[in-house]
């Protein structure tokens, strides 16, 4: 059935008139469809069994495929390096969330194997991570309070202490991939910035060596500081001596590492360094006896027996459950995105989202805490050469071989919650389109709604019909590049490699091909991209306005675009958005080249467009 022939009048600019009509479809049976998936859905053939078991399994897919000689050494040195790291963060982290550090390394050990059988990003470090530990020890103290335990430092914890501990964590929350559009940038740097208050104040007590009970609920910040200058007098002399010491040594290390980090293959194990030369002095000075120093003391080696987590518990962590798989995720998808932009291949959400559960799932078995990507490890992977999720392996093999955010929790609910009161579910994916141009006239319309449309030729123009704004900016940048056929990080990186790889062979001595390799090595991969526009038009008179990542996110594709050789057109910006603009920087500090940026009209900018292609080829 057809619906019925749309037509809409509009004048040009000649005062004549015309109609514009819309396309005919056939209106599609929705029960059809529906049976059609559920079909699809529910059958199984030994191809969709494979391509199932290759998706829940990405390592199946990179790991036959693995270069051993060019990215084993990157691995094995990143690898060694967390592995290593991870030893001091274990004992840190475990203060936070009250438990033993030698969960903290079960934690490390599994989530690292768990993400290299599932995870889709290669350079993302899974494990332990201070925000996430805060969580965990806040749940952990309630808990241990309502059992009837007695969260003074002094007290002597036993082991059924910390069994009970560890039961209370239950994880592996699915599907919450569309709460992490509702976190802001803002939200997340105010949680961050509340979280790291945080652990400053709950580390300062093991710094000055004194003993005050955990506090607990509302104003626990307040009440933890009071508590500190009340006992203040009981500082230890040597644990201020040695913090003092630590810090200094650990900041200027990371001070000339950022200043000579150019010089330096992979960045100086600092934390390692200090942890066993102040466990050497500790051990063979005596501290703990002459003077009272605080130590960790022995930390348990081999495996513990697994146990199945305390279900009847499961109401009660309910809640708390929702927020730390909300940061946890959050955390690794952003982590994720973050590497794969900057070297250049993609992640799957969904994929995340399974591999942070079962990072979470699993180990539950095995004596271990909530999972998250970290942020610190993350980067240091990065900076120590690791090229796959290899490394992941080597640092679970090396660990193999050898409460107090209540608050923060709050302002993190307050922020999801104002945030969601101030968009539309709409706006998360709005309708995108190209336009052509309605012939011999001054107007362009949707090039899939209206017949006989032209294109413009060497001109694309991008309708987005939503705000810009930080819950659908991915959406923005995945649409532009899917209807544009091209995405600028990558070309950019193909034809970097592209021309290093020309660079080679002419320092082989090899004849470049027309494309620029040799017959013997010429891959599709390689070759440039052949661009068929040279100009971005992009229609923002649906745009009612544009939130810090939306301004960041246009002078974004301008940088990127701009590497091409492509200019970006902004057309119909109403006084909000050109504000906004503005605010941001986005025509540079003086608005010189303003006039050739921004047009009050589509086919001013097109007409500008034409003319900077036709002064190029004049020049040329």
């Amino acid at each position: 059935m057809e619906r019925p022939l749309e037509a809409t009048k509009m004048e040009n600019s000649t005062s004549s008139c015309f109609f514009m009509e819309r396309k005919t479809r056939v209106k599609a049976n929705r029960k059809e469809i529906v049976l059609a998936k559920l079909r699809k859905s529910f059958s199984c053939t030994p191809r969709k069994l494979k391509n199932f078991a290759m998706d829940f399994f990405p390592v199946l897919r990179w790991l036959p495929k693995y270069q051993c000689k060019e990215y084993i050494w990157g691995d094995v040195m990143s690898g060694l390096v967390i592995g290593i790291i991870l030893v001091p963060q274990a004992i840190a982290y475990s203060l936070l969330a009250g438990l033993k550090p030698i969960y903290s390394l079960y934690t490390s050990f599994f989530a690292n194997i768990i993400y290299f059988l599932m995870g889709t990003s290669r350079h993302v470090s899974v494990g332990i991570f201070s925000l996430i530990s805060l969580m965990v020890g806040q749940v952990v103290d309630r808990e241990l309070l309502l059992a009837g335990f007695d969260l003074n430092d002094d007290a002597t914890p036993a082991l059924g202490h910390e069994c009970y501990a560890i039961g209370i964590v239950l994880m592996g929350v699915f599907r919450l991939g569309f709460v992490s559009m509702y976190l802001s940038e803002s939200v997340l740097d105010g949680f961050a910035t509340g979280a790291s208050l945080t652990i400053l104040t709950a580390q300062v007590k093991y710094l000055i060596g004194i003993k005050i009970p955990r506090s607990q609920g509302h104003g626990m910040l307040v009440i933890t500081w009071i508590n500190i200058f009340r006992n203040i007098s009981q500082a230890n002399i040597c644990d201020i001596i040695t913090s003092a010491i630590c810090i200094v040594v650990l900041v200027t290390a990371k001070e000339l590492g950022d200043r000579y980090k150019h010089k330096l293959k992979f960045p100086l194990p600092t934390e390692l360094v200090v942890i066993v030369v102040a466990t050497l002095v500790s051990h063979y000075g005596n501290l703990n006896e002459v003077y009272s120093s605080s130590v960790s003391g022995a930390i348990p080696t081999g495996f513990i027996a697994p146990k199945v987590p305390r279900f009847d518990l499961m109401i009660r962590v309910a809640v708390d459950a929702l927020p730390l798989a909300v940061v946890s995720f959050v955390f690794t998808v952003s982590l994720s995105e973050m590497c794969a932009k900057k070297y250049a291949y993609t992640i799957r959400a969904n994929q995340e989202m399974f591999a942070v559960g079962f990072c979470n799932i699993i180990p539950s078995f095995f004596h271990s805490f909530a999972t998250s990507a970290a942020l610190a490890k993350t980067l240091v992977k990065t900076s120590t050469g690791c090229q796959t999720q290899v490394s992941g392996v080597i640092s679970a093999m090396v660990v193999l071989l050898r409460g107090a955010l209540r608050n923060t929790e709050i302002g993190l609910l307050v922020g999801i919650v104002f945030s969601m009161l101030c968009i539309i579910v709409r706006t998360q994916q709005p309708r995108t389109a190209l336009l052509g141009q309605i012939q011999d006239t001054n107007f362009y319309e949707d090039d899939l709604e209206y017949e006989n449309l032209s294109s413009v030729p060497k001109v694309k123009i991008f309708r987005f019909e939503a705000p810009l704004y930080y819950a659908n900016r991915n959406y923005f940048l995945k649409s532009l590049y899917r209807l544009t056929d091209l995405d600028p990080n990558l070309e950019a990186v193909r034809r970097k490699k592209y021309e290093k790889k020309e660079k080679q062979h002419l320092k082989k001595g090899n004849q470049p091909t027309v494309n620029g390799l040799g017959s013997r090595d010429t891959t599709l991969q390689l070759v440039p991209k052949q661009i068929d526009f040279q100009a971005l038009v992009v229609d923002c008179s649906s745009i009612p306005f544009l939130d810090t990542t939306g301004v960041n996110t246009l002078k974004e594709i301008l940088k990127d675009y701009k590497e091409l050789n492509i200019s970006i057109l902004l057309a119909c910006c109403n006084p909000s958005v050109i504000d906004s603009l503005k605010r941001g920087g986005y025509f540079g500090k003086d608005f010189g080249s303003m006039q050739e940026m921004l047009f009050y009209s589509i086919h001013n900018a097109v007409r500008f467009a034409k003319d900077q292609k036709l002064t190029a080829d004049c020049s040329v």
